[in-house]
């Protein structure tokens, strides 16, 4: 997918433009680049994720050009073009609002309330600039052979709001969310890269389409899309190898659906996304924490 130039700042113009970008990633090559992009910038609204991978899809650090000469000690390169994104501008205003005393006599009061805004900003990726090197934001490097696994696979279990357990499963399956039961199994035995990936994509739906949110309702293909697209993103964050990964149902599944239901399931897929990255990290630098800990405390020990 090539870049779309949006050089408006024009905020009208640009909401146009990425409702009818919408539709275009549910195209399949889009549509990985979208969700990479969600690895990417799990941080970011749905909206100027899109409008990043329109603009730039090999996007993987942006910021402001003060940002980038502050923070960073970089300078942004001579011609370089940015890109634009949309970013909250509240605005506090005075108002009066009418109050009502204790023997029924009514009155009015100024108050300050704050009101939703939105403005565009210009933002640069980390190509598009030069200066000192970054320190290492790198996600974890994980092929089918995942470094440190035992510790990694602990942290994504941690993250599970339903129990886990590693059987045979029938059927061919590599694993299944249990929605009576709201538990996960996974086939043991596969691969360290399988078994995560796999594991991901169960733990999607156990937060997106348990009994308790209604979610168990979803037609099949729903459920599907949106599992599978959470656990691309989140393994693509990961390092973990997403080559195996196919959205051949994502085009037809898109066409049945309005552009608002289109939008609210790409809200959803973003927002498990980064919670599920977020979670990992966090359950993953607490539990090397703790093993560095003890590590120290035998070797002190053992100094006695």
């Amino acid at each position: 997918m090539t870049g779309t130039k949006v050089m408006t700042n024009n905020l009208d113009e640009i909401m146009k433009a990425l409702e009818a970008g919408v539709r275009d990633f549910m195209e399949t090559d889009a549509y990985k680049s979208y969700l990479r992009a969600v690895s990417k910038f799990h941080n970011y609204s749905t909206n100027n994720i899109i409008l990043i991978s329109m603009q730039r899809p090999d996007a993987t650090l942006v910021a402001g050009y003060s940002t980038w000469k502050k923070s960073f000690n970089r300078n942004v390169k001579r011609g370089e073009k940015g890109l634009k994104i949309i970013a909250p501008m509240p605005v506090s205003i005075e108002k009066e609002e009418d109050h009502t005393d204790q023997y029924g006599n009514t009155y009015k009061e100024k108050v300050t309330v704050t009101i939703p805004k939105f403005h565009t900003v210009t933002v640069f990726d980390v190509s598009q600039t030069e200066g000192d090197p970054l320190p290492d934001i790198s996600p974890t490097e994980l092929k089918d052979e995942v470094k440190d696994y035992g510790a990694f696979l602990k942290a994504v279990e941690k993250s599970s709001d339903v129990p886990i357990s590693y059987v045979n499963v029938e059927g061919g399956a590599r694993g299944y969310f249990h929605t009576a039961k709201n538990s996960i199994s996974i086939q043991k035995d596969m691969s360290e890269a399988q078994t995560l990936k796999t594991l991901i994509h169960e733990m999607a739906h156990s937060i997106l389409h348990n009994r308790g949110n209604g979610g168990a309702l979803m037609d099949a293909k729903t459920k599907e899309v949106q599992a599978e697209s959470v656990a691309f993103s989140v393994c693509s964050h990961f390092g973990i190898d997403t080559s195996d990964y196919t959205f051949p149902y994502v085009t037809a599944w898109a066409g049945d659906k309005d552009l608002k239901t289109l939008r609210n399931s790409m809200d959803t897929i973003r927002d498990t996304a980064s919670l599920l990255i977020h979670r990992i990290e966090d359950n993953y630098r607490d539990l090397t924490q703790e093993r560095s800990e003890t590590v120290q405390h035998t070797q002190k020990g053992a100094e006695r």
